[in-house]
């Protein structure tokens, strides 16, 4: 074990592994050894999620793993951040007095300082960057200003807090001088953009300047709310061609009954307005969706009517959760009513159905030509991305290495030729 080296753990989303990447900027100016190997650090900062149930299970068990390795004097000090420790700290405190300190989402000054150094405010949008450097992300806006009842992100991160754009420039330059080529643009809500600063939705401004920048190929649009959704988006999509033709809108239902109990702010009418004005304005646009099953009034009726929605939608990709009681949530006074054996029967029957449409989808490429980003090597293929897949979460194109020699963090264009429900295989066109 090195006496000097710090390990940074992150749990949950992107927006945490953001998070992660400044506060290990923060540790590298200021001269702290890391090391991505916790077995090989003596301080371990644990960066955690406590945005559902399976989440803080997992963060849970994480801090316990460290608390064993600190019992067992493999490491020397315990640091818990992010979510969880925002919204239970009194509780984690109690429960697991072993960790050396506790820290919420935004509290970087007392973790730099606690290791040794000092904050430095004037980074520009420097950022350590943890995912393969040709993709980062970009993280808009912090909180959430959106009611819904089964939700705890405002009481983890606060109300909806956009980045000035000349702040979020300086950081996507920085990105891209460090060979940066897909910005994936995220946020608690992307669409909500630039209200605070700027008295107006603003998130297709904010996407004209991103494209000005050299050396960026691809920006992707993560996690778009669905109420008033701002049509200049959909339309700065359609014009601009460094913006991929993809958009992850995350719409949780379509029943107006469980929309309601949601408050979601939208319609089952008006979340079908809006999904077709996206297609006739970006007819080959990749939509991708979340959904969630088992909320306390979704009876068979309301699951049905979802179910015949996936349907009827035929989205490109979607991703599916259960239903789980947040403490202090509008949601928690209705109790969890649908039994967790009905629920998992639900989202396995609504990803059965988008296997099936996922499958067709797919085979619609055979014969046509993609663009690709190349990000790894395994086996006999070389694994890359389209424009219809985000990373982490989406599918992937599959090329044979035979007979070519392509590079990681590259674009090539690819001839379709094979396919199953989720991954497109591929050759590389001369």
């Amino acid at each position: 074990m090195n006496k000097n080296k710090v390990s940074v753990v992150t749990l949950g989303c992107s927006k945490n592994t953001v998070d992660s990447e400044r506060l290990m900027r923060q540790l590298q100016l200021n001269s702290i050894a890391m090391t991505d190997n916790p077995e090989d650090a003596q301080t371990l900062v644990i960066n955690t999620c406590g945005f559902i149930e399976a989440a803080k299970e997992e963060s849970i068990n994480t801090i316990l793993n460290a608390v064993a390795l600190k019992n067992e004097r493999k490491l020397n000090k315990v640091i818990v951040a992010g979510c969880l420790s925002e919204r239970y700290k009194d509780d984690l405190i109690k429960e697991i007095p072993e960790v050396d300190f506790y820290f919420g989402t935004e509290e970087y000054e007392g973790i730099v300082k606690e290791l040794g150094g000092e904050l430095k405010y004037n980074l520009l949008g420097e950022r350590f960057i943890s995912t393969p450097s040709h993709t980062a992300y970009l993280k808009i806006s912090e909180g959430c200003d959106h009611p819904c009842s089964f939700c705890a992100i405002p009481i983890m991160r606060g109300k909806h807090k956009s980045k000035p754009i000349e702040e979020l420039v300086n950081e996507a330059e920085y990105l891209a001088a460090n060979n940066t080529k897909e910005l994936v643009i995220i946020a608690q809500d992307t669409t909500d953009y630039g209200k605070d600063l700027y008295g107006k939705k603003s998130l297709a401004l904010l996407l004209r300047e991103l494209s000005n920048i050299d050396n960026i190929e691809w920006i992707r649009i993560m996690y778009a709310y669905p109420s008033r959704f701002p049509t200049d988006v959909i339309e700065e999509i359609a014009s601009n061609q460094k913006i991929c033709n993809y958009i992850d809108i995350p719409l949780q239902h379509i029943s107006d009954k469980v929309l309601r109990s949601m408050r979601r702010g939208i319609s089952s009418n008006q979340t079908r307005k809006v999904l077709q004005n996206i297609r006739e304005t970006v007819p080959d646009i990749a939509l991708r969706t979340t959904l969630l099953v088992g909320y306390p009034n979704e009876s068979e009726k309301e699951f049905k009517e979802l179910y015949e929605f996936v349907k009827e939608t035929q989205f490109d990709k979607v991703g599916t959760f259960t239903f789980s009681v947040e403490d202090n949530t509008a949601s928690y006074i209705l109790g969890d009513t649908v039994p967790q054996k009905i629920k998992e029967e639900r989202k396995d029957i609504l990803m059965e159905i988008q296997k099936e449409i996922s499958s067709n989808k797919n085979s619609e490429f055979v014969g046509k030509k993609l663009k690709v980003l190349v990000e790894a090597v395994e086996g006999d293929f070389y694994i890359g991305r389209s424009y219809r897949d985000a990373p982490e979460v989406d599918g992937e194109v599959l090329i044979l290495k035979k007979n070519a020699k392509l590079k990681t963090g590259e674009f090539y264009n690819v001839l379709v030729n094979d396919f199953n429900e989720y991954d497109l295989f591929g050759e590389l066109i001369i």
